[in-house]
C-alpha cells in the first residue's frame, strides 16, 4: 500500500495522485466517503454529456437489417 501526503490548497485539503495511478482523459471524478475512506471514481455519463456527443449522420437508420423477425410474433384471429 502506498501513502501520499495531504496538503492545504486554499480552503481545501488536497492530495497528489501519483502518475502511475492517474485517471487518464478525465476532467471530473465523483468523491464519496465510505466509513473512514474517501473513494474517487470516474463520473458516469449523464444527459448533459449526451448532448456533447457527435451527432449521427442523417442516413443513420435509413437502411437497417431487422434484428428480430416479425415472423410468428403476431397471431391474427
Amino acid at each position: 500500500m502506498r501513502t501520499v501526503s495531504i496538503f492545504t490548497n486554499g480552503n481545501n485539503q488536497a492530495v497528489r495522485i501519483p502518475k502511475d495511478m492517474e485517471f487518464s482523459n478525465l476532467k471530473e471524478l465523483e468523491i464519496f466517503r465510505a466509513g473512514d475512506s474517501l473513494i474517487l471514481r470516474p463520473t458516469r455519463p449523464d444527459w448533459l454529456s449526451f448532448a456533447e456527443l457527435e451527432r449521427a449522420d442523417d442516413d443513420f437508420l435509413l437502411e437497417r437489417a431487422d434484428v428480430i423477425s416479425d415472423e410468428g410474433r403476431f397471431e391474427w384471429l
